[in-house]
């Protein structure tokens, strides 16, 4: 059984993040690529550009931030996502919870993601606590 060009694309994505192998994100990201993160905390925002984006996944590795994904779909457009995402942070309640993405495609290229976590006010803890809102 084959997949669609569309998950295929989000699965390498996912092999590149769980490697931190950027280079290969790039490729993947349209250079005008818009990532929402919602929420109110230091990483939330809408990231634009392959080099936000990136400097948000580094970002993320201070918590050891980790995400697989559990069920995936796909049109000629758009891919939706359910994935399981945790932390390893000695001292810290980890986050272990579901977040859902859209992903927009155009050309083999991420052009657009949404972001919509399982609990938005759990992550919101989780990442202030984590991060420093002052760096």
């Amino acid at each position: 059984m084959s997949s669609h060009p569309n998950i295929d694309l989000v699965h390498r994505f996912f092999q590149a993040y769980a490697t931190n192998d950027f280079l290969v994100i790039e490729k993947i990201l349209s250079p005008t690529i818009q990532w929402h993160i919602p929420g109110n905390h230091p990483l939330s925002g809408i990231k634009s550009g392959v080099d936000e984006v990136l400097n948000y996944f580094k970002q993320l590795g201070k918590a050891n931030f980790q995400a697989s994904p559990i069920v995936i779909g796909a049109n000629e457009e758009y891919v939706i996502d359910c994935h399981q995402n945790w932390s390893s942070i000695e001292g810290t309640e980890n986050l272990n919870s579901m977040s859902c993405l859209l992903w927009k495609i155009k050309n083999e290229q991420i052009i657009e993601v949404h972001n919509f976590p399982e609990n938005q006010h759990k992550v919101d803890s989780f990442f202030q606590a984590v991060y420093d809102q002052k760096s």
